[in-house]
C-alpha cells in the first residue's frame, strides 16, 4: 500500500513542469474540440468545442502514474470518502482511493495532490478557452453555447472555491506553512483576456471576489442560455444555472438567495425526482442521464475497463476495483444507514444486513452475486444495461452533476435558517410525496435533519462534503458497529482538516502570486489514536 500511495514530486515534476493554473488557457483544449479557425466560421465547430467540455469530465488524467485519476467522477468519490458517508468495510485492498481513506500523502508535493489541482484547473481552463473563442455576435446559437461554457466554468470554480478555502478545524491554523494569513482565500481566477504576466502573478482570490466572478458568469449565462437548442442533459440549461447559483449562495451563507434560486431551478426544470421504480431498477438504476438535470455520459467504444465510474462504484460487477473480482465493496456508513427509516424506500439502495427487518427485500441483478455482498453494500449505481461481466456495456453509464432533489433540500435548509417551521414543512412535503409517505420530522435540530436527508439522497454524488465543511460538522468513523476500514478509524471534533485542500507545489513554483500563501500542510494521519 505504501508503494502505491507514495508517488510524489519527482514524478510529478517530470510530467508537469510546464503545467500550472496560470498557463492552462493556452495549453488545454476540451476533448473533441475545434481549432481557432473552425470556431470563428462554423456553428458546428462551436457546438463541438462546448460539447467537448462534457467529454472532459470523463477524461483520464494520468493512468500510468495514478490510476485513480479518472476525471470528475473520481473527485466525486474522493469527496464522499472525506465526508465519511462512504465506507469500504474490512477489505479495502481494491480501493483506488487509499490516500483519502487513510488521510495520508495528501500534501502539496504528492501526485494525489497534483491530480486534484491540475485536473480541475485544466478543466476550468478548457471552459475559459471555449469562452474566449466563441463570438457571441456571430449568431444566436453561439450565444447559447457561450452560456453553456460559462456554466461549466462556474461549476468548476464553485467546487474549487469550496475545496480550497481554509476553514477553522481541530488540527490546523489559518496560516500558510510560511506563516502568512490565508483565511478567506480560495483559488486564483483565470479568465479570458489575461496576459502571461498576469497569469504568472495571480494571487488566490478572496471569497467576495470569487463569488462576484462566479455569479457574474452565471448571470450572463442565464441571459443567453435560452438560445441553446441542444436539449441534451449533457448540456446545462436554465435550471442548472439557477442550481449553480443556489449552490454558490449556500456557500456564501446567503440563505434567502439560496432558497430563491433553488426554487427557480425547480420551477424551470423538466426533471422530476427519481421514483422508487426508477431508482431500484436493476438495469437503469442511477445510470440514466435523462432522469437528472445535468450530468456526464460514458459512451460505447470510449470506455476504459477499470479507470471509470462503474468499475469503482458498482458492487455487482465481476471486473472492477469494487465488486466480486477483488471482494472490495463500496458501502454506506453504518450509522447513516441505521438512521434511515425502514419506511423510506431509499434504504433499499444498500444491502440490508443480516437480521434486520429489510433483509431479503433488496433487488439484485444476480441472486448469486447478491449473496456475496456484505451488509451496507451499495446497490445504488447499477452497471449499464445491468451487465455485470462485459465492461463495454456495463461502463456505459451516466454520472450526475446535478439532480432536482438537491434543489428541494437546498430550499428546505435555506428556509430553515430563518424559519425552522417553514424548513420543516418543506422537508416533510418532499419526503412524504417522494420518499416515505409516513415521514414526519421529529428532530429537534431541523437543519441537521434536512442535511442528513440530503446526504442520503445524494450519497455517492460528491455533494455532502460541502455541507460538512460549511456547517462545521464532524466526521465519525470509530464507533461500535463501524464498517469503516481499520486502522483508518478517525473521529474529528470539528470539520476535518483534510477538507482544506492544498494547492499544488508546482502552482507555487509557476505563479508568484500564490507563493507563500498555500493552505497549512496536511500532516499524515493527524487523527490516528
Amino acid at each position: 500500500m505504501k508503494r502505491f500511495m507514495t508517488i510524489c514530486l519527482g514524478a510529478a515534476l517530470t510530467l508537469m513542469t510546464s503545467m500550472s493554473f496560470t498557463s492552462c488557457i493556452d495549453e488545454v483544449e476540451p476533448t473533441d474540440g475545434a481549432s481557432d479557425g473552425q470556431v470563428s466560421g462554423s456553428e458546428s465547430a462551436v457546438a463541438s468545442l462546448v460539447s467537448g467540455l462534457n467529454s472532459y469530465a470523463t477524461n483520464i488524467w494520468n493512468t500510468s502514474s495514478f490510476p485513480a485519476s479518472f476525471g470528475y467522477p473520481a473527485i466525486m468519490i474522493i469527496r464522499d470518502i472525506q465526508s465519511g458517508e462512504l465506507a469500504y468495510g474490512e477489505k479495502a485492498n481494491g480501493c483506488l482511493f487509499l490516500n483519502w481513506l487513510a488521510d495520508v500523502y495528501l500534501s502539496r508535493e504528492y501526485m494525489v495532490n497534483q491530480f486534484l489541482w491540475y485536473y480541475q484547473t485544466q478543466y476550468a481552463g478548457a471552459a475559459t478557452n471555449a469562452i474566449a473563442k466563441i463570438d457571441t455576435l456571430a449568431s444566436d446559437a453561439n450565444k447559447g453555447y457561450y452560456a453553456a461554457a460559462l456554466a461549466y466554468r462556474a461549476m468548476l470554480y464553485i467546487d474549487m472555491a469550496r475545496e480550497y478555502e481554509w476553514l477553522p478545524n481541530d488540527i490546523t491554523q489559518g496560516v500558510s506553512p510560511e506563516g502568512k494569513d490565508i483565511t478567506g482565500l480560495t483559488v486564483p481566477i483565470v479568465k479570458e483576456g489575461m496576459t502571461e504576466e498576469q497569469w504568472q502573478n495571480n494571487p488566490r482570490a478572496n471569497k467576495a471576489d470569487m463569488a462576484a466572478f462566479i455569479l457574474g458568469d452565471l448571470q450572463k449565462a442565464a441571459s443567453m442560455i435560452g438560445y441553446l437548442d441542444d436539449a441534451s442533459k449533457t448540456m446545462p440549461h436554465l435550471d442548472c444555472i439557477y442550481g449553480l447559483m443556489a449552490r454558490c449562495y449556500m456557500w456564501l451563507e446567503d440563505y434567502p438567495n439560496a432558497e430563491k434560486y433553488a426554487r427557480l431551478a425547480i420551477d424551470n426544470s423538466t426533471s422530476a425526482p427519481v421514483t422508487q421504480a426508477q431508482a431500484l431498477n436493476t438495469t437503469s438504476g442511477f445510470n440514466d442521464l435523462s432522469q437528472w438535470m445535468w450530468g456526464t455520459q460514458y459512451y460505447t467504444g470510449y470506455v476504459n475497463n477499470l479507470y471509470c465510474w462503474t468499475a469503482n462504484m458498482c458492487n455487482e460487477i465481476s471486473y472492477g476495483y469494487t465488486g466480486t473480482q477483488l471482494g472490495t465493496y463500496v458501502q454506506i456508513d453504518a450509522n447513516m444507514y441505521n438512521r434511515i427509516s425502514d419506511g423510506d424506500w431509499r434504504k433499499l439502495l444498500w444491502k440490508a444486513p443480516e437480521g434486520t427487518s429489510l433483509e431479503g427485500k433488496n433487488q439484485f441483478i444476480s441472486a448469486e452475486v447478491g449473496e456475496q455482498l456484505p451488509g451496507y453494500a451499495s446497490l445504488k449505481f447499477r452497471p449499464g444495461g445491468g451487465s455485470i461481466n462485459d465492461y463495454t456495456v456495463g461502463n456505459v453509464v451516466g454520472v450526475p452533476f446535478m439532480r432536482i432533489e438537491e434543489m428541494y433540500f437546498i430550499e428546505a435548509e435555506a428556509a430553515a435558517h430563518s424559519d425552522q417551521a417553514r424548513g420543516k414543512e418543506l422537508l416533510e412535503s418532499f419526503m412524504k410525496r417522494h420518499r416515505n409517505p409516513n415521514y414526519t420530522c421529529r428532530a429537534a435540530d431541523v437543519i441537521d435533519e434536512i442535511v442528513f436527508q440530503k446526504a442520503v439522497e445524494l450519497w455517492g454524488e460528491g455533494q455532502y462534503f460541502f455541507d460538512v465543511k460549511r456547517l462545521n460538522k464532524t466526521v465519525t468513523k470509530d464507533y461500535n458497529g463501524t464498517n469503516h476500514t481499520a486502522p483508518y478509524l478517525y473521529n474529528t471534533t470539528t470539520r476535518p482538516s483534510w477538507m482544506n485542500w492544498q494547492l499544488s507545489r508546482l502552482e507555487e513554483m509557476n505563479n508568484s502570486g500564490v507563493t507563500g500563501y498555500n493552505n497549512p500542510t496536511l500532516a499524515d494521519q493527524p487523527y490516528a489514536k
